[in-house]
């Protein structure tokens, strides 16, 4: 490890539900191809928000996986960074070597479970080790900040992907949290739609007509159909439902929002398990479909297009930062739709994250 890196890190560790202390830490050492990266900008993930908010993780887990920084140390046999390198956090490796990692599929790897999966850390702290081949460079003149959208951008992506959707396609998206809103953005950006979105709180409501739906609703306002009733429409039946909220009303309302033909992408994870109706799939011939992270180039693609000035960054991103002593806070205030946007963590000010920016 570099002499400069010092031996212990500040981190965000989940203790119990919505208890999230600061702890020190020793930091990491890089073994045989793993990347010790200084983090400069960590973005909150709806994921975080269930384990550390709604008590799905492991006390002692420190989350956070949509960051940047700098590499700090290599370990042995890495040769494609060096220390000083600005990065963004990227996919997990898979074998690329089963049938669905040559089909590109990667996000279907049939080793997925074995050690090329495994976590090696989380970024809610002051450095985080990574597989070398986890990691891609930041683009020249992309803020680190802008930098730290990719992983979610990419995850909408592959939930776009998946839809099928194509041009003259009518969309609705079930929750404008941080994917939902990347995916409304998303869809703007490639000129899909019209994108109409459902969501109850007031202020992500708002986020989705500043990026773009050709309307808003509240889930009150849609209709749901008896099981002796297969085949009615609904007045606002569109092709492409995107569900990215992972609740179970929202799952089953969102099937009965179906044309004849149409998709439904399940994107966001929740524990209560939908039901269907059989009949109204069979008789219409709807398809659902789940949607697990990321398209083989997903991350190129995400990072292109937020190069490119077509995504509203600064809408969708919450203007305000927070350190690592007011993460647990801002979780609660995006669990409760007190905030909108997707908030950055800086786990250290005036580190990174300042000499990135050029502050």
């Amino acid at each position: 490890m570099a002499s400069t890196t010092p031996r212990v890190m500040r981190s965000a560790v989940y203790r119990r539900p919505g208890d999230i202390g600061v702890e020190e830490r020793p930091v990491p050492v890089p073994g045989p191809g793993d990347v010790l990266v200084e983090v400069a900008y960590c973005g909150i993930c709806g994921s975080d928000l269930h384990i550390m908010i709604e008590g799905w993780g492991k006390p002692g887990t420190v989350g956070g996986h949509e960051y940047t920084g700098i590499v700090a140390a290599v370990g042995d046999g890495v040769t494609s960074w060096v220390p000083g390198d600005a990065v963004v956090c990227g996919p997990s490796p898979r074998c690329g070597e089963c049938r669905r990692c040559l089909e590109g599929k990667p996000s279907q790897c049939e080793r997925r479970s074995a050690p090329v999966d495994t976590n090696l850390g989380g970024a809610f702290a002051g450095y985080v080790l990574t597989d070398a081949r986890s990691l891609l460079r930041l683009p020249d003149a992309m803020s680190p900040r802008v930098a730290a959208l990719a992983e979610p951008l990419a995850v909408a992506l592959h939930g776009i992907t998946r839809s099928g959707m194509v041009r003259g396609d009518a969309a609705m998206v079930f929750g404008a949290g941080p994917i939902g809103a990347l995916t409304i953005a998303a869809l703007a950006a490639m000129d899909l739609g019209p994108v109409v979105v459902v969501e109850p709180g007031e202020r992500r409501r708002r986020l989705a007509a500043d990026l773009g739906a050709s309307e808003v609703l509240d889930p009150t306002e849609l209709e749901t159909y008896r099981p002796w009733e297969p085949e009615r429409q609904s007045p606002r039946a569109v092709d492409v439902v995107f569900e990215c909220s992972g609740k179970k009303a929202a799952m089953e309302c969102g099937f009965h929002q179906l044309r004849r033909g149409g998709h439904l992408v399940l994107v966001g994870a929740g524990i209560e398990a939908p039901s269907f109706d059989p009949n109204r799939l069979i008789l219409n011939e709807l398809t659902v479909t789940g949607s697990f992270v990321y398209d083989a180039d997903g991350f190129e693609r995400a990072l292109e297009m937020l190069g490119s000035g077509r995504l509203p960054v600064d809408v969708l991103i919450d203007p305000d930062d927070v350190s690592l002593d007011g993460l647990g806070e801002a979780m609660q205030s995006l669990a409760e739709g007190r905030i909108a946007g997707k908030v950055m963590v800086v786990p250290g000010r005036g580190g990174p994250a300042s000499a990135l920016e050029g502050d």
